[in-house]
């Protein structure tokens, strides 16, 4: 067989791939995520492998964006953020799945990578928005390369837990102003595949 058919029949395969759903367990309840594999292959391939890996199990959301502690003015968010557990080996940098190339958008409940500076930067962090945020689409000024976020899924269960996470408590920095880092984090005891 051509690698062209090769290509065309796993393009299909992955248009009609299900969602995988993963259960977070975490100190502040649980929810659910639907893992898009069909519109974000690579995030959701990558995401799902630190999942079976048990990289989230001791891990901590560790930031809150919320009015009062966003330091941005000129594009705000509404934004929780977890890491896997400290020590956990990450695997390499993935490519940036562009929302412009996926059609996901960061919506309320969108999960979607963190990353660095450059497009092609994220590991194991991600975030979960609070509120509809497209500044982080594809030609979103949140970075200056308008490159955005790699969105790869939805909170289906659970957006409670969510918002309880963004509303805990965080430290506090110069002048008694809130800071985004969550105090204590909250944490992560499992993530797993729904069966």
């Amino acid at each position: 067989m051509s690698m062209t058919i090769i290509a065309a029949i796993v393009s299909i395969f992955l248009q009609l791939a299900p969602p995988v759903v993963v259960v977070f367990e975490t100190a502040a309840g649980n929810f659910e995520v639907a893992v898009d594999v069909a519109h974000a292959p690579i995030t959701g391939a990558n995401f799902l492998r630190y999942v079976d890996a048990g990289a989230y199990n001791g891990g901590i959301f560790h930031r809150t964006v919320r009015p009062e502690t966003e330091t941005r003015t000129d594009y705000p968010i509404q934004v929780v953020q977890a890491s896997a557990a400290k020590g956990f080996k990450s695997y390499p940098e993935i490519p940036l799945e562009r929302t412009s190339a996926t059609g996901l958008k960061h919506l309320v409940g969108t999960i979607s990578m963190a990353r660095g500076p450059s497009p092609g930067s994220a590991t194991s962090d991600f975030f979960v928005c609070i509120t509809d945020t497209p500044e982080n689409d594809f030609g979103g000024r949140r970075n200056a390369d308008g490159q955005g976020f790699a969105a790869f899924g939805q909170v289906v269960a659970g957006m409670d837990v969510i918002r309880k996470v963004q509303a805990s408590p965080t430290q506090t920095g110069a002048g008694g102003r809130s800071t985004q880092n969550l105090q204590p984090p909250i944490a992560i005891l499992k993530a797993y595949r729904k069966k």
